[in-house]
C-alpha cells in the first residue's frame, strides 16, 4: 500500500489527535485497517450509493 507524504500526515495527525482527545493509543497500521473495514462495510450496506463509489467515480 502506498500513501503520499501528505497522507501519512494526515494519518499520522489523526493517531495523535485520538491519543490527546480519547486515550486511545493506537498505531497507524490499526487505523488504516478500521477505516478499510468501515468502507467496505458501507459499501455492503449502500453499494452504488455508498461513499467509495461516489468518491471512485468522481476521481479522489
Amino acid at each position: 500500500m502506498y500513501l503520499s507524504s501528505g497522507e501519512l500526515l494526515e494519518l499520522e495527525r489523526t493517531r495523535l489527535d485520538l491519543r490527546a482527545r480519547h486515550g486511545i493509543g493506537i498505531d497507524r497500521g490499526r487505523i488504516v485497517r478500521e477505516a478499510i473495514a468501515i468502507a467496505l462495510a458501507e459499501y455492503d450496506a449502500n453499494g452504488e450509493h455508498s461513499v467509495l463509489v461516489r468518491r471512485l467515480a468522481s476521481g479522489h
